[in-house]
């Protein structure tokens, strides 16, 4: 079974961020926040864990949202609406639990993590709750979806690392300030791993800071989404092995061994930039023979 591309968006100037709708029935039927999906291309393509923006079971759809960074991110930019991908499965992972707060919840979302949150923010504000929603990026260009995130949210805090929009720095800044100013039931946080550690360290308790229930979502490296082959395993500060596909993704924050989960995720930076390097390469070959020939 293939599924149709039915959109195709590019999200910022530089062509590094596209948002897709997919036909897939069956998953958006049972789809909800927290899901993800694995994606394979074609035949020779690599399975890739892309979480599930936005889901609509009545028009069949679902919507993905993701960056490119290697070799199989830019073959799928490079589809095209009414192309079709040769695997899809899902919906996986756990789904997040609903249940209304008695104080606000802060869902921040980080780079293309804000497509992540989407879903989240609009369950809770779903059931009841009262919904403050950071969200972040390098620069103005990378923020994406803020519209869509503001009708989900009670109150909206946008930054950026360079100052082009709303808060100048990181998304721990106005967190900090939230904790100090009001009580606060629940943080939620995706996007890069260094800002999910950032935001656990802050909400793990101080002094100063009370401790804040504190959930991540682990987008690791997966191959077969069931829990089989052990790719997405992580650590805790206690030892234990956890796998984000089936104790996940979203996980609680403080009990994360994110120093370990970062260094295992360079592993493959240098077989990932060869991959992509001989893509690139494919791919000029193929215009240069297309221009040759017309």
């Amino acid at each position: 079974m293939s599924f149709k591309i039915l959109t195709k968006i590019q999200l910022d100037k530089s062509g590094t961020l596209f948002e897709m709708d997919l036909s897939a029935p069956l998953i958006a039927k049972k789809a909800f926040a927290g899901n993800f999906i694995l994606l394979r291309i074609n035949e020779n393509g690599e399975r890739i864990p892309l979480t599930i923006a936005d889901y609509n079971a009545e028009k069949g759809l679902i919507t993905i949202v993701f960056q490119v960074v290697g070799k199989s991110t830019k073959l799928l930019s490079n589809q095209k609406p009414g192309d079709f991908i040769l695997d899809v499965v899902g919906p996986l992972g756990n789904r997040i639990h609903i249940k209304k707060h008695e104080f606000p919840v802060i869902i921040i979302g980080g780079g293309v993590g804000i497509a992540e949150c989407y879903p989240q923010a609009k369950e809770l504000k779903k059931a009841g709750d009262v919904i403050i929603s950071i969200i972040g990026a390098r620069t103005k260009d990378l923020l994406f979806w803020k519209d869509k995130m503001a009708t989900v949210s009670d109150r909206l805090i946008i930054c950026t690392d360079d100052g082009t929009e709303g808060i100048k720095g990181f998304v721990t800044q106005p967190l900090r300030d939230l904790i100090r100013e009001e009580k606060i039931s629940a943080v939620i946080a995706i996007g890069p791993l260094i800002m999910m550690k950032n935001v656990s360290l802050l909400t793990n308790g101080t002094k100063e800071l009370p401790r804040i229930k504190t959930s991540v979502s682990l987008n690791t490296i997966m191959i077969d989404g069931t829990g089989m082959c052990g790719g997405c395993r992580f650590s805790t500060h206690s030892g234990e092995i956890l796998f984000a596909c089936v104790d996940g993704p979203d996980v609680d924050g403080h009990i994360v061994d994110f120093d370990n989960l970062l260094n295992r995720s360079n592993r493959f930076l240098g077989q990932e930039k060869e991959s992509l390097e001989l893509y690139d390469h494919e791919c000029r070959l193929v215009e240069q023979s297309e221009r040759e020939s017309s």
